[in-house]
């Protein structure tokens, strides 16, 4: 056909293909000298994800594009690869040797299998290997044309198709996807050092656990109960919840702390009004310490800005006095009803539905001061030996690795240092 490019003979001998994702890199692509390391986490935390897939895999880099494949279902690798912080975009694909005619029957069968009748598509092509003999509107041109030769029914719509078929051409092999779903973005778990997150029962802070695992923080989590006052249902509860979160980091270890007694001795001291707010600093001083043995740089709680009566600027300031970390607050800006909506996207919410005793209205006054005073406060908190009760509760604290195939507690957990960018 006149205007046509000639098609080259193969460029390659005949190479393993087969079903792949192509997972395209997020924020790391803005990363300078040290991407190489980003990137290296952003893998580590890849491999943790596919661990007890039921098969082997395998990891390729391309240019700020990583390629999963192996012997497992190509739907497994994709719901493995959507929980990994740090990727824009997760694309089922095809791979297969770069010559023109292994891309061009690709192409003809992905876009033949299944697309309805009637349905428009187009090709965007894009040379990773610039010695292709063909330019990228080429290699569109010549399988846009094979495709409706061969498959009839279809359409070319270059403005708004139904059906985008990229086609990626690397040296050796290229990748053909025609899905694309969105990935969580964000930075590589991991890459901007580690966490403790007050983790209640809540819709709240699992969300705000979330939100700084895609800040590059991974999190461990610490949960306060009110036994021996209380049932154990918010420990089951935080169990879960950590677990569910584990899914999207390499686990993190649950600390479960009774803090009934110590709520009591409070109110004994006669916190009144002051109870709520001297309780959240109790938390904060014992998350502190028990931070120091973790290696956590920072506190995360769930607070949004007046949400409640404990939550407003000023207790807020209170509760951070007390506390020997930055206190982080992913969630400071946001109303509960856009909380509630993220807590359904990434798995939470039907845990944080169910009903249990929540420690922070145990003993609890009718009224909460909205604006507590730090000298109110440092007078209730002189009538306890506020040293011997934190060290006791971070000594009585109970470890849990929610989400661990196995018991490995020197291999489960390894402790990088923060990427520093």
């Amino acid at each position: 056909m006149s205007g046509e490019p000639s098609v080259p003979a193969p460029r390659t001998a005949s190479r393993p293909q087969g079903p792949c994702v192509l997972l395209k890199h997020g924020e790391i692509f803005l990363k300078g000298r040290n991407r190489h390391l980003f990137t290296e986490r952003l893998h580590d935390n890849l491999r943790a994800a596919l661990r007890g897939i039921g098969g082997s895999t395998w990891i390729k880099t391309a240019q700020n594009v990583t390629v999963l494949g192996g012997e497992v279902p190509q739907e497994a690798l994709l719901e493995r690869a959507r929980r990994v912080i740090g990727f824009n975009s997760v694309e089922p694909a095809v791979r297969v040797p770069s010559d023109l005619d292994s891309i061009t029957a690709a192409a003809v069968d992905a876009l033949g299998g299944g697309t309805r009748n009637g349905a428009t598509f187009a090709v965007r092509a894009r040379r990773r290997d610039k010695q292709f003999p063909l330019t990228s509107s080429q290699v569109d041109a010549h399988i846009g044309a094979r495709v409706l030769a061969r498959v009839p029914g279809l359409r070319v719509d270059l403005a708004r198709p139904d059906v985008t078929l990229a086609v990626e051409i690397d040296r050796k092999e290229t990748y053909l996807s025609w899905r694309r779903l969105p990935g969580l973005s964000g930075l590589p778990v991991g890459s901007s050092g580690r966490a403790l997150v007050l983790l209640s029962g809540g819709y709240d802070s699992p969300v705000a656990a979330h939100r700084a695992m895609r800040r590059g923080l991974a999190c461990d989590f610490v949960h306060f109960n009110g036994a021996p006052y209380t049932n154990p249902s918010s420990v089951y509860k935080a169990y879960a919840l950590a677990r569910e979160l584990n899914r999207y980091q390499p686990p993190g270890a649950l600390h479960v702390i009774a803090l009934g007694k110590a709520q009591k001795q409070l109110a004994v001291a006669g916190a009144g009004r002051l109870q709520v707010v001297a309780q959240r600093r109790l938390m904060v001083r014992t998350a502190s310490a028990l931070a120091a043995r973790t290696g956590a740089e920072a506190l995360v709680t769930g607070d949004s800005l007046g949400q409640v009566a404990s939550q407003t600027l000023a207790n807020m300031v209170a509760v951070d006095e007390a506390a020997a970390l930055p206190v982080l607050r992913p969630l400071i800006g946001w109303d509960k009803q856009e909380i509630i909506d993220e807590a359904g996207s990434i798995g939470t919410a039907g845990i944080s539905v169910l009903p249990d005793e929540d420690c922070c209205s145990l003993l609890a006054p009718p009224r909460v001061s909205t604006r507590a005073g730090l000298p109110q406060l440092r007078s209730v908190e002189k009538r306890l030996d506020l040293d011997e009760v934190v060290e006791a509760l971070v000594a009585s604290a109970q470890v849990h690795r929610p989400g661990e195939e196995v018991d490995e507690p020197a291999q489960a957990r390894e402790c990088r240092p923060p990427v520093r960018t």
